[in-house]
């Protein structure tokens, strides 16, 4: 019984903790999430409020507020560039320490040109004006060249990784294409083997339609008794020597007469 209440009192303690445990992760992701919210809601905020002042007021108050908009447009670009791309290529990761040193630089002069807004010596301001424009472009030259590179090597990447895949597909089409010269080797194959173990030549078939026979060639005589050059064909056939044939005479009653030669005369007996 002891050991019973003992189990569900350390399960009941094992969920409150649990419970405690969620409860404290649900409420920092929220808080995360409302500060997330309010930071964007403020920058969102300001840079309406930049762009009114910067299109709406002339003098130092539009040249500042310009400065700010333009110093704040390239920071937050180049920063959402690299972040993209170090997520993918582990080689940005020095990008990212770098721009982290330019971004405190770049906090510094927003930070300077906020103050200068309300400077109520605008003369002074003024004075100041070539200087901050100088430093700001520095500033939004060095974040934009880090931009376009991380651009460019993702750029890079990507064409690389097209160029191979379609090398890839080009090869696989055209083995997809040559079917027939597949299946070509293996008829050849079929025929040399067959030839090879000596398979008799098939003889022509005779002619069913018109009734006539075709000529067929016969060996000679002196070739063989039974099957010819063929049948005595074997491992020592080409060591053997040809037997000479025998000339037949020409039968005289085939031969051809023609009108000039003279007619043989019959012999006469006495």
């Amino acid at each position: 019984m002891e050991a019973a209440i003992l189990i569900l009192t350390l399960l009941f303690v094992a969920f409150v903790a649990l419970g405690v445990y969620v409860g404290v992760k649900a409420i920092g992701a929220a808080r995360r999430g409302v500060e997330r919210t309010v930071t964007q809601a403020r920058r969102t905020v300001e840079e309406t409020t930049l762009r009114a002042k910067s299109y709406g007021q002339g003098g130092v108050v539009g040249e500042l507020a310009q400065l700010r908009l333009s110093l704040r447009t390239s920071m937050r670009a180049t920063q959402d560039a690299l972040q993209a791309g170090a997520a993918e290529d582990a080689a940005l990761s020095e990008s990212l320490g770098l721009f982290k040193r330019l971004s405190a630089h770049g906090r510094e002069l927003d930070d300077e040109l906020k103050r200068l807004e309300r400077e109520p010596d605008r003369a002074t301001v003024a004075s100041l004006l070539p200087g901050l424009r100088e430093r700001t472009e520095r500033i939004t030259h060095s974040a934009e060249s880090l931009r376009w590179a991380a651009r460019d090597r993702a750029q890079k990447f990507a064409d690389d990784d097209l160029n191979a895949l379609s090398a890839q597909i080009d090869v696989e089409a055209g083995a997809l294409r040559h079917w027939s010269v597949a299946e070509t080797p293996e008829g050849d194959a079929g025929s040399s083997s067959a030839q090879a173990h000596g398979a008799p030549a098939s003889w022509p078939e005779a002619g069913a339609d018109d009734g006539a026979v075709r000529e067929q060639t016969w060996p000679e005589a002196g070739a063989g008794a039974e099957g010819g050059p063929e049948a005595g064909a074997g491992p020592g056939a080409e060591s053997r020597p040809q037997q000479p044939q025998a000339i037949t005479a020409r039968d005289p009653r085939q031969q051809r007469t023609y009108p000039w030669q003279k007619t043989a005369r019959p012999e006469t007996t006495n």
